[in-house]
């Protein structure tokens, strides 16, 4: 390996540990392909564990925070404690950071009450600067959204909840 193109794996990873920072992510895992037998894998992590499956934990807020909006107390078969456990939780694919609405100024997607389609768009989640548009994976009714505005979500949160 030369010493410019270590220079640069070291100036990646720094940039890594950076966008973890700067974001509220808990891990970043990126390869990097160079040529046929040469890539680098590298995995930025504040602290813990390395995440299993068996691993990812919902956050549990004890009331909605501001900004969230809920239709009232869960519905019948959900844990109001645990809205992961709703059977019409809609998780996040990815870790990165939600937004409600396409824009700042503009209206949200989804507002609680709304009737949705399959694959229409009820968030964003933004993740290492690519806007991700999360679909409706089945018709239904948005009966709470759990996350707020500009708030970090880690893989398998739940961000909506639809009846």
């Amino acid at each position: 390996m030369s010493d410019t193109r270590h220079d640069s794996d070291v100036a990646f990873i720094k940039a890594l540990a950076e966008l973890l920072r700067e974001n509220d992510l808990t891990e970043l895992r990126v390869k990097r392909e160079y040529a046929e037998d040469d890539s680098l894998d590298v995995r930025v992590s504040r602290g813990g564990p390395p995440p299993g499956p068996a691993q990812i934990q919902a956050p549990q807020p004890a009331a909605p925070a501001p900004g969230a909006q809920s239709a009232g107390p869960a519905p019948a078969g959900g844990d109001a404690a645990d809205p992961a456990a709703d059977p019409g939780a809609i998780a996040s694919p990815m870790v990165g950071t939600v937004y409600l609405a396409p824009e700042p100024d503009a209206p949200p997607f989804i507002k609680v009450g709304d009737t949705v389609e399959e694959g229409e768009t009820l968030l964003i989640v933004e993740a290492m600067k690519t806007m991700n548009h999360i679909p409706a994976p089945r018709s239904g009714k948005v009966t709470r959204i759990i996350v707020e505005d500009g708030a970090p979500v880690e893989y398998g949160a739940p961000l909506v909840i639809l009846s």
